[in-house]
């Protein structure tokens, strides 16, 4: 019988679940099954989710399929409904070798309760599927899983659960491991990944966090943080971007606007001050860092003006990257029941949002030629600066490695070597 079939839809996160998962099958024996990760994050992902299933149902002629991850944990009937789903796993049963040891049991894959999904927030420990190596090129190392906050247009703490950290030792022997195995640079997730640490003794913060892993793991060349809440920035993550080199200077932050207004409406914890406070006081501390931000078009009752601030906002934080998401509405949230903006008016927003992006990317494409960077390859003609910039190579280039590259031009998205 042949491996299962993994599909992942979604976050980093997602990603770096299905490899955990994809080892647990393995070694379960579970062959011949299609294994479908979803995301929740909208709803035009749940709606990708169901296409994706049906279209690889169709590929798989009488394979079982089992479909899991935030969309199957928040709306298991939705999916257990559907002709071609054989079986609905949450995410929390999803990191279960018992699990997938059930799967693997001949013919028992269809005979039990076609919904396997407990309560999310009842889930306490921490992760106990470690894996050692998910990425070609840079290793992405989960330490922290869940949300404690509500924010009014969001699904995912009902899909994964409340916020727990995988405790810093762990962490610190894994990341040990993976730069034995020779891996140049690290990532650090999580689903809110600022707040690492509040249900650890002692209540530890990410920052302390980063500087033990760079204290206890001298020959690891490069750490890079994802997605961060700004407003959660601890002292020592500052001292961090300060004072260490092999920290990227680059964070991806959860801005989502930037009209008070509407991030009280939202339920955020910063205003648009402690946005731009933020990014002007990491930029003091590291003068070459960059950002990236995840951004809200359209979200109920945004006006033109509340719309204006969020555009703005690019320059006044300075952004580089940028995120654009077109509001949508999902189920269950205190959002989905505000007064709406029309759909076409959300488009046009977002189109707008990403054109400012676009301009911010080239404006600092720009600036780099004629530059030095350290480039992780990640292909044989394709890496990424500290800054997270692509690169493009003229000739081919041993992956994985770390080389210093002169940058001749850019295309608007992509830096040349």
């Amino acid at each position: 019988m042949s491996a299962p079939v993994f599909s992942t839809l979604g976050c980093r996160l997602n990603a770096y679940e299905t490899e955990a998962m994809r080892e647990m099958a393995e070694a379960a024996g579970l062959s011949g099954a299609v294994v479908v990760n979803t995301c929740a994050v909208t709803a035009e992902a749940v709606r990708k989710a169901r296409q994706e299933i049906r279209r690889l149902a169709r590929e798989n002629p009488g394979a079982p399929v089992i479909v899991t991850g935030c969309a199957a944990q928040t709306e298991p009937e939705t999916f257990a409904a559907m002709p071609e789903v054989t079986r609905v796993i949450g995410n929390h049963e999803k990191m279960q070798p018992a699990t997938w040891a059930g799967l693997g049991a001949p013919d028992l894959i269809g005979e039990t309760e076609k919904i396997q999904v407990d309560d999310i927030m009842s889930v306490r420990e921490t992760a106990g599927h470690l894996i050692d190596g998910f990425g070609r090129h840079r290793a992405y190392v989960q330490v922290q899983n869940g949300c404690d906050h509500r924010c009014t247009f969001c699904i995912i703490p009902y899909g994964r659960g409340n916020s727990r950290s995988v405790p810093a030792g762990v962490v610190v022997e894994q990341i040990k491991r993976l730069v034995g195995r020779g891996f140049n640079e690290v990532v650090l997730t999580g689903v809110d990944l600022t707040s690492w640490g509040a249900d650890l003794p002692g209540q530890p913060r990410l920052g302390d966090l980063v500087m033990r892993i760079l204290r206890l793991v001298p020959d690891l060349p490069r750490l890079r943080i994802s997605s961060i809440d700004s407003i959660e920035a601890d002292e020592n993550l500052m001292l961090a971007i300060a004072t260490e080199k092999r920290l990227m200077p680059h964070l991806h932050l959860s801005l989502q606007a930037g009209d008070d207004m509407i991030l009280k409406r939202m339920k955020r914890r910063h205003l648009r001050d402690d946005a731009i406070r933020f990014c002007d006081e990491a930029r003091r501390l590291r003068p070459e860092i960059v950002f990236g931000a995840d951004i809200i078009a359209g979200f109920p009752t945004e006006t033109e003006a509340m719309f204006e601030n969020s555009l703005r906002l690019v320059e006044d934080c300075g952004l580089t990257f940028l995120h654009v998401f077109p509001y949508s509405a999902r189920k269950g949230t205190p959002a989905a029941r505000m007064p709406a903006v029309k759909g076409a008016l959300i488009r046009e927003r977002a189109a707008r949002l990403r054109a400012a992006g676009d301009r911010a990317l080239r404006q600092h494409l720009e600036a780099q030629i004629g530059r030095t960077h350290r480039v992780l390859t990640e292909g044989p003609r394709l890496g990424r600066t500290e800054q997270f910039a692509e690169v493009g190579f003229g000739s081919d280039q041993a992956e994985g490695t770390l080389i210093d590259v002169t940058i001749a031009g850019h295309d608007g998205a992509r830096l040349a070597a």
